[in-house]
């Protein structure tokens, strides 16, 4: 069944964590280029990926229990005070997924605003005190258009991302 509207029934937002994905990565990577459906990613190049490590302006963040659980918080508070809904949420230790519909918001507004809200609750918790925010500038915003992609997208959340974390680091 097919959305005949012009908004996307849901959306798979995802955002890393600095320095977790480089160019040049031997899981390979995305750019302006290489961005297009079903396109595969660039190849590793070891060199590429030096470059880019050397250039980092600060350590890879990673998530711990605690980080994780801050951004959860936050991420579900997010959707609830603007009135999203929710459908999936997997809070890994370099990467976030969520599976959220938003109406006529701006993925990219939806995207700044988890984001944000996401850092600014680590720092409420006092599990993140730099001045820098921990993740990438940019993240993936896919639009789901009929049910099949949400339940499709909801399963990679959920049961796609590999064992559940442990709540100890």
């Amino acid at each position: 069944m097919w959305n005949d509207t012009d908004l996307p029934l849901a959306h798979l937002i995802t955002f890393r964590c600095y320095g977790t994905w480089l160019h040049g990565d031997e899981r390979g990577s995305v750019d302006r280029a290489h961005n297009r459906y079903r396109e595969s990613y660039i190849p590793a190049n070891d060199q590429w990926r030096k470059h880019n490590t050397q250039t980092l302006k600060g350590q890879p963040v990673s998530l711990d229990a605690v980080r994780r659980q801050s951004v959860e918080v936050a991420v579900r508070e997010t959707c609830a005070l603007r009135n999203w809904f929710l459908r999936a949420l997997s809070v890994r230790t370099n990467h976030v997924h969520c599976v959220v519909s938003i109406g006529e918001t701006k993925t990219d507004q939806a995207l700044t605003a988890l984001k944000a809200n996401a850092t600014r609750q680590m720092r409420q918790d006092g599990c993140w005190q730099k001045q820098h925010s921990p993740w990438v500038k940019k993240g993936s915003k896919r639009n789901l258009w009929n049910e099949r992609s949400i339940e499709r997208a909801i399963d990679y959340v959920i049961n796609g991302q590999g064992d559940e974390l442990p709540d100890f680091d």
